[in-house]
């Protein structure tokens, strides 16, 4: 009744709730539609098939082994490559890394596929997943380690979506990252954020794929129609003066990778059959990380996509049988059709994310002791019209909308600024839209 009311009366004023204003782009359909399970069970075979992927198993030969997994990845790339004559450029940036879990120095190298954009190449949008694997004893670089969904799911969908989206083109940089390191210490993740800054990437969305190829759980449980994605809070990286913004004007719930996994939750139903995002306000899960963690650090947007229901006899665990339970990370544990569903969300999102414009920057919000909101923000390159929105402070969705035209600055009239959250999006010619930007505020 509260939303019904609501869009009454924005009706009256000349505004839309936002159901009547999404858009429908063939391509996005194109591009799911173009996933394929039989390729990601030939990667995942093959990956299986180098006995273990353990970040210090070294180049014992070239069939076993992470050097030779690495050198598989870097060939599907140039396969891939050559199909859209030479579109990617492949790239191996190596850092070297000692730890807990790395007690002598070792080089780690991540494999990165780059597919540049047509006309704005300073924008990235990165899929990563890690390509090295383990078993129980996490220093045990000797005994097979299958590594089929963790996270040889990920590698896949990695290797699909460069597979997929190499035979288009992007207005903005589509690289395809393939990380080593993730076991033993983030140090995968670690090595593409210090490349990214390195290259001054304006990284838009890093969808960090860890173990994504499975919907039965442990437990008895199955839940094929989901897959959740993991987000931050309060950026990791945040000014003192945003902090305080964010403790007293709200926005906990509003960073960049938060409106990013909303964003690929209002893709989901729209392109998808019977398959959606399940947001999980958390960075990751309980007392556990992955390869976004370091990427969320440098200031990156990013999130974490993991199966709906994980099965924890299949992760680090060496394969054997124990009291009628089969343990191991093996290929069997992997459902194909499922997994191709979570790929067709990551390919969908980072050709939407590629096609539209840069998320509105430097946004502000006005409007204290009025009747009105009044937003602003800086032109985006590429951007035809921006949109305004705004929700209750319990929707976990955006709701509502306003188109502003082509330009900068919107006053939303009779819409208090003290009963909503506020932001705004970039729309492309073309009708391809950015994810949300959360006003910046200060605390007075």
């Amino acid at each position: 009744m509260r939303y019904f009311a609501v869009a009454v009366l924005l009706a009256l004023a000349g505004m839309e709730p936002v159901a009547a204003q999404e858009a429908d782009h063939p391509l996005l359909h194109q591009v799911a539609g173009a996933v394929s399970p039989d390729a990601l069970h030939a990667t995942i075979t093959s990956l299986v098939g180098f006995g273990t992927r353990h970040t210090l198993s070294g180049n014992p030969s070239p069939t076993r082994g992470i050097a030779a997994a690495q050198a598989y990845a870097k060939s599907e790339f140039a396969r891939i490559s050559a199909r859209c004559g030479n579109c990617l450029e492949i790239e191996t940036p190596v850092e070297n890394f000692t730890g807990d879990r790395v007690p002598t120095p070792i080089s780690i190298m991540d494999v990165l596929g780059i597919q540049r954009g047509t006309s704005d190449p300073s924008r990235v949008i990165i899929i990563a997943g890690h390509i090295d694997s383990r078993i129980s004893d996490v220093m045990d670089a000797v005994h097979d380690a299958p590594g089929a969904d963790d996270d040889g799911s990920g590698t896949a969908a990695v290797l699909e979506a460069a597979r997929v989206l190499s035979a288009h083109k992007f207005p903005a940089t589509l690289v395809y990252a393939v990380l080593t390191g993730e076991e033993q210490g983030l140090y995968g993740g670690t090595v593409l954020a210090h490349y990214a800054t390195a290259q001054q990437w304006q990284v838009e969305a890093d969808l960090n794929n860890d173990i994504i190829g499975n919907g039965h759980g442990g437990d008895g449980s199955v839940d094929l129609t989901h897959v959740r994605v993991f987000s931050e809070g309060p950026r990791d990286l945040e000014s003192a003066a945003g902090v305080r913004g964010v403790r007293y004007n709200g926005g906990e719930i509003d960073s960049p990778a938060r409106n990013l996994a909303r964003f690929m939750a209002v893709l989901a139903p729209r392109y998808l059959s019977d398959f959606n995002a399940k947001l999980i306000y958390r960075t990751d899960r309980y007392g556990r990380g992955g390869d976004q963690v370091p990427v969320l650090a440098a200031g990156f947007p990013a999130v974490r996509v993991t199966e709906s229901k994980e099965d924890y006899t299949h992760e680090h665990q060496t394969v054997r049988s124990e009291n009628g339970i089969a343990y191991g990370d093996v290929i069997g544990g992997v459902d194909f059709n499922y997994l191709a569903q979570v790929a067709r969300l990551n390919i969908v999102t980072m050709a939407a994310l590629a096609m539209a414009p840069a998320p509105p920057i430097q946004v502000r919000i006005t409007g204290a002791v009025t009747y009105n909101t009044n937003l602003s923000w800086t032109a985006v390159p590429g951007a035809a019209s921006y949109r305004a929105w705004w929700r209750d402070s319990l929707d976990p969705a955006w709701t509502h909308s306003q188109s502003a035209g082509n330009a900068t600055a919107i006053t939303l009239e009779h819409v208090n600024i003290d009963d909503w959250l506020f932001g705004v999006s970039s729309i492309s010619a073309d009708g391809y839209e950015s994810p949300v930007s959360f006003p910046f505020s200060e605390r007075p």
